[in-house]
Formats: structure tokens, sequence, C-alpha cells
């Protein structure tokens, strides 16, 4: 049968490829779910089986924004602790979030997968570790969100057995036995996990972070990972508490822990790597450990700022996080392309951090490095699949800046007039096509204040 075709022409385009191509007015051709042509000019006019032309005029064509952070169950507990650091928020917060069921982790991964999603992401991630006795099927409702809204998505199965009595700071009846973890991590990439070239959901193994997690876990996770050919996912480096952490407990700083336990190579990502020395980015750089960056959380809790123009420099792989929407209430990813570029420039590279290409970068290409999608999505190249955000730029907030690259990181947030997912529309004029974006709000928001009666009575 041959391949149906769609056409998007007369936009800019940031390949965001090796070399950086760009054109200032050109077209691609997407053949089924995969990228067959990029080029300067209009489309070639005898293209066969052409099932939509689209005129981008005022556009600007990039990959589709991969986010390699998140956890979606805290959509329903946005606007609380807001003014705690990292461990006094997961103190604060760990007693909601234990009590969470099936029909909450559906409805909270909805409202996360559509917010980001209408701002122009096609590839979307979970690190989800929460899952309290009796709670129902909870990674089978993310990855079923996940499906409905139609993004290509990667379920990081997290874990915690490290409590409150082992020294951690979960509550003791929010984590899982190291044997009960393990097993239902096993499970859930026996399940879910597809490893084809265009796969639409794939699986990472993930305890959650050395202070919620035993060293056993740590090693007997990535030991299945490995066994199993996925991901390993994880926090690292975060805050200047999680450092002190792990010299007194471990005798050792986080990345020295990480690679007495496995958790240093090109199969890892680590989110946040705030405090990073020259001799921890080097080990990350020398195993091509990668790290998912997420500017705005790193704010809002005060974390720090993270050495990305070093990382950068050094060689290691970097892509974006939103991070969990109860430490980055927006939920969207487009936004991080500005914060990242913003909040680097308060570093000791000011204004020499970041540009606005390396930011849209981390973005997208960065992303799929970090997810190991690198071969697949994340640039526009003939042979990729077509994961493609088309970027409205004409209109009053963005028509007088003359790069269009520059309009859309520096400025404000640009509609997204299609989004293609695996050569599907998901968004089309800002608005999702797969799902109710008004039923999504008030499920959210009847989830939200259900979780918050049951931890009002607990």
């Amino acid at each position: 049968m041959a391949a149906s075709r769609i056409v998007i022409e007369n936009c800019s385009i940031a390949t965001v490829d090796a070399g950086d191509t760009e054109y200032t007015s050109g077209h691609i051709v997407v053949a089924d779910n995969k990228i067959e042509s990029v080029g300067a000019g209009k489309a070639p006019e005898n293209l066969e089986n052409v099932v939509r032309r689209i005129d981008g005029t005022g556009h600007l064509a990039t990959p589709g924004l991969v986010n390699t952070h998140h956890h979606f169950y805290q959509w329903i507990t946005r606007g609380l602790a807001t003014d705690h650091n990292l461990f006094n928020w997961l103190v604060a917060l760990y007693p909601t979030w234990a009590r969470i069921d099936e029909q909450m982790a559906y409805s909270a991964a909805q409202g996360s997968l559509a917010m980001m999603a209408r701002g122009g992401v096609t590839t979307a991630m979970d690190h989800h570790y929460v899952f309290p006795k009796g709670s129902g099927d909870l990674s089978g409702a993310i990855i079923r969100a996940a499906r409905e809204m139609g993004v290509r998505f990667t379920l990081a199965r997290g874990s915690m057995d490290r409590s409150e009595k082992d020294g951690g700071l979960p509550p003791d009846f929010a984590v899982e036995t190291l044997e009960g973890a393990l097993a239902a991590t096993e499970a859930t990439v026996d399940e879910h996990h597809d490893a084809s070239f265009d796969a639409m959901t794939q699986i990472a193994v993930a305890p959650c972070s050395p202070f919620s997690v035993s060293t056993e876990l740590m090693k007997q996770g990535a030991e299945l990972a490995r066994r199993k050919g996925v991901r390993l996912h994880t926090h690292g480096s975060e805050t200047v508490e999680e450092e002190q952490f792990c010299k007194e407990l471990f005798g050792m700083g986080p990345t020295e822990y990480f690679e007495s336990t496995g958790w240093l190579g090109e199969d890892v990502w680590m989110a946040h790597c705030v405090h990073m020395n020259d001799s921890d980015i080097a080990a990350f750089a020398r195993t091509k450990t990668g790290v998912a960056h997420c500017p705005s959380s790193n704010a809002r809790l005060a974390a720090g700022i993270a050495r990305v123009p070093d990382m950068l420099a050094a060689g290691v792989p970097v892509g974006l996080g939103v991070d969990g929407t109860a430490s980055n209430e927006s939920g969207e990813l487009h936004t991080e392309l500005r914060n990242a570029l913003l909040i680097n420039r308060l570093g000791a590279h000011r204004e020499a951090a970041l540009n606005a290409r390396q930011a849209l970068r981390l973005g997208t290409y960065g992303g799929a490095q970090v997810l190991g999608r690198a071969s697949q999505i994340g640039s526009l190249e003939p042979g990729k699949l077509a994961d493609i955000v088309l970027w409205k730029l004409d209109t009053l907030a963005h028509a007088s800046i003359a790069d269009p690259v520059t309009a859309l990181v520096f400025g404000a947030a640009a509609p997204v007039t299609l989004s293609l997912v695996n050569g599907k529309p998901v968004v089309e004029d800002s608005r999702l096509l797969h799902v109710d974006e008004d039923a999504i709000a008030r499920s959210t928001r009847d989830e939200a204040q259900r979780l918050a009666r049951i931890a009002a009575q607990a």
C-alpha cells in the first residue's frame, strides 16, 4: 500500500540535526509515521497520495519536545507547601501522596499529559514511585492515559523501600518491600515495554532516590534493568541536604555512591544533578550518564543552579524536565526552554551560559539522547519518526522578533498550530484532538478535592 503523505511547507524550520540546519522557508514531507524529506522551498508538486497539505506561513517547525522527568500524580497536589525546601516539602506531602488510588493516578496523568501535549511535548515520561497497598493498577492507569492522549511515553517504574523507620523520609506505610518492588517492576517491564523503533510505550527501572531507597534496591534494580535491556532513572545530587545525607549514611557523595551501585552508564539518566563538582561532571561524561535538567523545579524548591554549560562542554547528555507539578505548577515544558536559558545565565557563565538554539536542543535532541531514542526522535531528518510541532509566531506576542528560534525561546509561550506524533495529529490550533480538556479539568479538580479529604481524615 502506498504511503499516506502529509506536507508542511512555507514555514521556518529548525531541524536540530548535527549541523543545526535551518531553513527560512522550507518544507517537510511525512510518509506514514516517518519523515521522508526536509528541505528549502516548497515540497515537490508530483508527490503521490498526499492526504493533507499544510501552509505553514508565519510558523516555525521544530522536532517535538521531549520531557525527561516528571511525576504525573502530583498534578492533584499543586499549590501546596509553596515555601519549603526539598526535604521539608517531601515530608509535608508524602502523607498525602501515599493515599492516591488508581482513579486519582489516571486523572492526574491526564492533567499532566494534556498540559504538556498542548504545549508541544510529543514524548512524555513519568517517574512514578508511590504504590500504596490496595491502590489498584497505577502503572496501567498512567499508561492508558498516555495512550489515549496519543503521545509517545516512557514510564519510569519507581519504587521506595527506605521509610522513616529506616532513616528515610517517606512514612512507613508509603513504601514497598525490596522483593515486592523488584517483582512489580519486572512485571511492568514484561507487560508494557516495547523495544521497537517506533514504540509508543517504553519502561525504565527507577528506584526513587538515595534517601528513599536501600542500597540493595539500587543494586538489584540496576541488575534487573540490564537483564531486561531497559534504561535506568533516579534522582541525583538535587540538594546540599542530599549530599550531606549520602556522606553521613554511605561515607561518600552521591556520584560515588551511584558508581558503587552500578548507576553510572549510557543507559542511565538522573534528574536534577544540581550539586555536581568537576569530578562528578567528569564521571558523568566518561560514562555518558544523562541528566534531566529541571530549572523551574530547582528554583521553586531553592535547590540551586545546575552547571548545565559545564555538563554540555564535557559531553554529558542533557535534556529538560518539567518535574512534578507540585514543584512546577505550570506543568509545561515549552516554558522550560526559556527558564533553562535565563536561570543558567544567573550562574558563573553569565550571558554565555546558553543561547536560544542550545535551549531548543536541550528540549528536543538532548531529551531524545537522555531517553535512549536519539536515532528515532529529537531532530527533523529523513528516516526519523514524524514527531513534529508547528509553532505560530506571527501574532502580537512574536511577530516583531525577526529570528523564529529566538522568538520561540525568549518570547512568550507560543501557540501550537499542529503537533504530530508518529505522523498523526494530536493537537490542532492549541486544542487536544483525542481528549476533552474541560472534562479533564473537572476530573482533576474533583480528584484533588477527594485526595485532600482522605488525607485530612487520616
